[in-house]
């Protein structure tokens, strides 16, 4: 259960910025509006709706549309504000927003009494822009099965090799919604998975890795692995042997880059959820979401679950802090399970252990049951214990 959830208010309406509108700001806002809904709030986001990102490699299945959630709807909804802007933030800036009390957005000075910092992190392969190549974010504004039938629609599909470039937990999502896609439309294409490890998923236990690869053998998936990719030529991709450097090519019409996210731009905060610069701690300024390390017992990973817990615990504790009492509750979640989708109707996953490994349809169910939960959250209804 979240500590002290409850708090005795010294003034009569917060004024709280969020910047950034994925999982941890979206949390942030409904918490913060669920235990005291007079307060102001603004959340900065350049775009026009929160995307439901978890659920992108879905889109081969699904309308783009059933992802995105118009922060117009959210203002209605919620009474909030929203700006569509894009804000830079540094240490400096931040140090300063702590003595001022205020940001400035465009030609508009906001005041603040709390912001919070949920701007998350950038992917590697963001920024590409080279034909033949695909990345996460070409998928975040056209649908899967939108992006390939374009491409296989003005060629041949005999001979046509799509690589999938990273088999970390994306890449392997997206993988296997391409394959079964691609069956669905009868192409004949040929998938082939590239990565720097000797297996996939190299972050889980050897037994999730040993269920994939197998399931990979059997759809006739190609696996390249100890691969690095080198870059994707007119109708060849240009790789490289981890072990020998040795340089090779390989027919390809396409190729997916999902190179993970950079590690950069983070923000370090205390336990509570309080950005710390210099052994300084910032008390009006929070962080969360994947641009967070907080210095606590808690799970610093870079998933949506993480996100949502740090995004409903800064809210929480900016509310304390605002308090009579001001007394902060530390962040200490742990993750409690997770699960990589491998199509519409497979998945491999663990549940309370590591060890606790679940695959097929019993982990399928765990993960449409953990996504439904920050659906209601959406909706206003709070159905997370911890």
């Amino acid at each position: 259960m979240a500590f002290l959830p409850f708090f005795i208010s010294k003034q009569s309406k917060l004024k709280v910025i969020i910047v950034g509108g994925g999982y941890a700001g979206i949390a942030a806002l409904t918490t913060l509006l669920r235990y005291a809904p007079d307060t102001e709030v603004i959340l900065i986001d350049p775009g026009s709706y929160h995307l439901k990102i978890t659920h992108l490699h879905e889109t081969f299945r699904y309308p783009l549309t059933d992802l995105l959630v118009p922060f117009s709807e959210l203002e209605s909804r919620y009474g909030c504000r929203h700006i569509s802007a894009k804000v830079m933030l540094d240490q400096a800036l931040l140090q300063q927003y702590q003595i001022t009390k205020q940001i400035r957005v465009g030609e508009e000075v906001l005041d603040f009494d709390y912001l919070l910092v949920a701007t998350g992190c950038e992917n590697r392969s963001e920024r590409h822009h080279q034909d033949g190549v695909l990345s996460l974010s070409d998928f975040t504004a056209s649908s899967g099965s939108e992006l390939l039938t374009s491409l296989l629609d003005h060629q041949s599909n005999a001979g046509q090799y799509i690589n999938v470039i990273g088999g970390g937990a994306t890449g392997i999502q997206f993988l296997f919604e391409i394959k079964q896609f691609l069956a669905r439309i009868r192409s004949k294409a040929s998938l082939r998975l590239i990565h720097s490890g000797s297996r996939v998923l190299q972050q889980f236990p050897v037994a999730w890795s040993r269920y994939v690869e197998t399931r990979m053998q059997e759809m006739d998936i190609m696996f390249c692995p100890d691969t690095y990719y080198c870059g994707q030529q007119t109708d060849t991709i240009r790789l490289k042997t981890k072990h020998t450097s040795e340089h090779f090519e390989l027919p390809s019409s396409l190729s997916i880059l999902f190179l993970g996210k950079k590690q950069e731009n983070l923000f370090t905060a205390n336990a509570f959820g309080q950005i710390v610069i210099d052994d300084g701690i910032l008390g009006n300024i929070f962080v969360a979401g994947d641009c967070s390390q907080y210095q606590s017992l808690g799970s610093n990973s870079q998933t949506a679950q993480s996100a949502v817990r740090k995004g409903k615990l800064s809210a929480r504790n900016i509310l304390r802090h605002s308090g009579l009492f001001g007394l902060l509750e530390p962040y200490l979640h742990q993750e409690l399970g997770y699960v990589v989708s491998l199509g519409s109707a497979d998945a491999v996953g663990w549940l309370g252990s590591e060890m606790n490994i679940m695959t097929g349809v019993p982990a399928v169910a765990i993960k449409e049951l953990v996504e439904a939960q920050f659906d209601l959250l959406l909706s206003g209804m709070d159905t997370y214990l911890v």
